[in-house]
């Protein structure tokens, strides 16, 4: 089924008259497979009624409130799309058509009163405090939304594999689309004009409303801002923390500079950063799959693979880089012969991770630990030093070319596989040897 449209009511059985025929009329015009989900609050005034004479399916919300009923209406959506919008005919169903056709450009499409063409026409009290709240929201959660509380939205239905919604009300709008960003989902906004709604009253108490929000923002902030966030890395090269956003800037420098004209590049353990987007001819590989769905806005090829086992063949690329990745993991030298058998003979491997061995890293890493806890400090599970990787390094016939420090404490190298040159000199060495 192409599309399932989700529409959680109460007591709405005028609006559904009127709303049902026209929301068929254009899901048939696209001659798109579809079903209308009616979840009902429950009704006293007909409208189970209504809906199934109208050929809706209808379902008894599993759990009170506008939340519980938008999460019965997804659990029972049996469509590739998932289209919600409110049943009071505020929300356009011909405007649908636009939203379909933007799907290409975005996992969510969000109907949108605030982007340049939007339009609202409601009371000055309820559109402007919708308003501010939808300013305050995107600067506080860091998401490029304008209108996070439009509940007009079409989803691609995984979105909604990995969610577990927590809100009890409206706020879920807000929720499902910081978890969906957070998860990697991309975000377009479609301008749209809201209108009043048609017969009945509202349900929802405006101050109630900006309350609940306010609240939930609390959590949710703290999701954005974690480090599973799909979106962490490429924030941080823009943080308004000035030594944050001086750190990633100078990583990103010298390892671009590096790995600049190198030919084919491996970044392993990619994440979002700034480093993968900026290079050319690269692979970016990572564990986390919501980083690479993060990615794939950017049209670089990703892998979803473990640096223990290299999805790749001997030889496969002229550089390979890993920049702050082996201090998240355990020690296992598979680490470095993996990196070491796909690289090409002469090839380039650059390799970031902190030194432990400095004292400025002994200092940073517990003040680091102290201002965010549960940040990367709990995550550096191996700790190395220069001496370590030097020797860890020589074991495989890697030589270390080239070293760089950011603040005298994390540490990058640049390094070249022996190759064949490096073979035969010692070849030539060991035949004059034998002769004298």
């Amino acid at each position: 089924m192409d599309v399932s449209v989700v529409l959680p009511v109460m007591n709405e059985a005028e609006n559904l008259r009127v709303l049902i025929p026209r929301i068929i009329e254009a899901l048939d015009r696209e001659r798109l497979t579809h079903e209308i989900v009616v979840v009902d609050g429950p009704s006293t005034d007909g409208t189970r009624e209504t809906a199934e004479a109208l050929g809706a399916r209808v379902v008894g919300e599993r759990k009170r409130g506008y939340a519980g009923a938008l999460e019965t209406g997804i659990a029972e959506a049996r469509g590739d799309y998932v289209l919600t919008l409110d049943a009071d005919q505020s929300h356009d169903p011909d405007f649908f058509v636009k939203m379909w056709r933007a799907r290409k450009h975005g996992d969510i499409v969000v109907a949108s009163r605030y982007v340049l063409g939007g339009v609202a026409y409601s009371d000055f009290i309820r559109r402007s405090t919708s308003w501010f709240l939808n300013q305050m929201l995107r600067r506080i959660l860091s998401i490029p939304v304008l209108d996070m509380s439009s509940g007009y939205r079409l989803y691609r239905r995984e979105v909604f594999a990995e969610q577990k919604l927590t809100s009890s009300n409206f706020e879920v709008q807000e929720e499902i689309l910081v978890k969906a960003y957070a998860s990697g989902f991309s975000v377009v906004e479609v301008p749209f004009t809201y209108f009043p709604r048609g017969a009945g009253r509202s349900h929802a108490k405006l101050f109630s409303f900006g309350w609940k929000i306010f609240r939930s923002s609390i959590s949710l902030w703290k999701i954005r801002n974690s480090l599973m966030s799909a979106d962490y890395d490429e924030r941080a090269f823009y943080s308004l923390i000035p030594p944050q956003r001086y750190w990633q800037r100078r990583r990103h420098r010298i390892t671009v500079l590096w790995a600049r004209g190198a030919g084919r590049v491996l970044d392993a353990g990619c994440g979002s950063s700034l480093i993968v987007q900026s290079l050319n001819n690269v692979v970016g590989m990572d564990f986390n799959y919501a980083k690479l769905r993060f990615l794939r806005r950017y049209e670089i090829p990703l892998v979803n693979g473990s640096a223990f086992a290299l999805p790749f063949k001997d030889g496969s690329f002229d550089c390979v880089m890993s920049s702050q990745v082996i201090e998240h993991i355990r020690y296992d030298e598979s680490i470095f012969s993996e990196m070491h058998r796909v690289l090409r003979a002469g090839g380039t491997l650059i390799l970031g991770t902190p030194d432990y061995a400095t004292i400025g890293w002994r200092i940073i890493e517990p003040i680091y630990g102290f201002l965010m806890p549960g940040g990367y400090k709990d995550q550096h599970i191996t700790h190395y030093t220069l001496d370590q990787l030097r020797e860890i390094l020589a074991r495989y016939g890697i030589v270390i070319e080239e070293i760089a420090y950011i603040a005298r404490s994390e540490l990058i190298l640049r390094c070249r596989k022996a190759g064949n040159e490096v073979r035969a000199r010692g070849d030539v060495n060991a035949v004059a040897s034998t002769a004298a």
